[in-house]
């Protein structure tokens, strides 16, 4: 049985945002002391996870009603600036390209004040679920 919103999303404290323009992945998360590294600034691995629910969400989205696992081959990111406890960020996903069995995606990290924190990219197999 699948768990939804993932348990990795949960652990993350991840939110899944609805849009008014429907945007099948934005996700919101509230920086706190647990994910920094010991320079102050969030660590590194915490914003490529938050891109790779995202960008995962959005690769899922993609499918429509057909029912699929996906899985990332890679996923390559770019840490714009460091990120402060107290940070509310903002991670959009969008697939670039899509088909029966790879998606193409980017992911955009924001803060509250919307300056980019970071970029991502992926690709991701795409499998069907059997249940």
């Amino acid at each position: 049985m699948l768990q939804i919103p993932p348990n990795c999303d949960l652990t993350l404290g991840l939110t899944r945002l609805v849009t008014p323009d429907g945007t099948p992945s934005v996700w919101r998360a509230r920086i706190d002391e647990r994910f920094l590294n010991p320079a102050g600034a969030v660590q590194g691995g915490f914003l490529a996870a938050i891109a790779d629910s995202a960008m995962g969400a959005a690769a899922v989205a993609a499918m429509g009603e057909r029912k699929v696992f996906v899985a990332n081959t890679d996923l390559r990111i770019s840490f714009l600036r460091p990120v402060a406890a107290g940070s509310v960020l903002t991670c959009s996903a969008t697939v670039v390209k899509s088909g029966s069995l790879v998606a193409f995606v980017e992911a955009r990290i924001v803060d509250q004040d919307d300056v980019a924190v970071a970029n991502a990219s992926s690709t991701y197999v795409i499998r069907d679920r059997t249940e």
